[in-house]
């Protein structure tokens, strides 16, 4: 399960996937899902974690739970509109999230793996980007020679567990920083159960 801190940490850059993402054009479900699936995917193949949403193997390439409730959560605090930020989180959650990435290796990392996927994918369509992600090969920890494309995964199986997986960095907010987070996102004051409620 996700500590309050990776929630935050997970709203915030799923914001700044949005707004990256606007000036490519149209966004739905699908698209987004599977933006935020290879971002995941290349943080952990460069040893980092940004994002901590658990993916499946949906009909549509990849699928978290977490991640749509997250843009669930989002959406109440008026932070998202259909997949449009809102110009509260442009002006406040953004410029937070640019300031905690600046000078910290780790953060800086995160953010260049989202502006390098969403540069390559953000102009493709849902099915573009689907077939992107079901071309994807995966292996597990027992036979990690053995690869299998996600196309023939069977559905509903998991694809990507966080909490499994070993990184030498991750995304990291100080508490101070934290806190400005939350309340950018509209979460201030709140318990960590309230993060977890949608």
């Amino acid at each position: 399960m996700r500590t309050p801190s990776q929630i935050a940490v997970d709203r915030a850059l799923l914001l700044y996937v949005l707004h990256m993402a606007e000036p490519h054009g149209l966004m739905s479900d699908v698209k987004l899902q599977q933006l935020c699936f290879l971002c995941e995917l290349q943080m952990f193949g460069k040893n980092l974690k940004g994002f901590h949403f658990e993916f499946f193997r949906f009909a549509y390439g990849a699928f978290s739970k977490d991640l749509d409730n997250d843009l669930l959560s989002l959406r109440r605090k008026e932070r998202i509109e259909n997949f449009t930020i809102s110009d509260e989180a442009r002006e406040e959650v953004i410029p937070l999230l640019l300031q905690m990435a600046e000078g910290v290796e780790a953060n800086e990392k995160v953010k260049d793996i989202i502006d390098a996927v969403v540069a390559v994918y953000g102009p493709h369509d849902s099915g573009a980007i689907t077939a992107s992600v079901e071309s994807v090969e995966l292996s597990t920890p027992q036979e990690p020679e053995f690869k299998i494309p996600i196309r023939d995964i069977v559905f509903h199986t998991t694809l990507l567990v966080p909490h499994r997986i070993e990184a030498k960095a991750e995304f990291t907010v100080s508490p101070t920083m934290l806190a400005k987070l939350n309340a950018a996102m509209g979460y201030d004051g709140k318990t960590s159960a309230d993060l977890h409620s949608w």
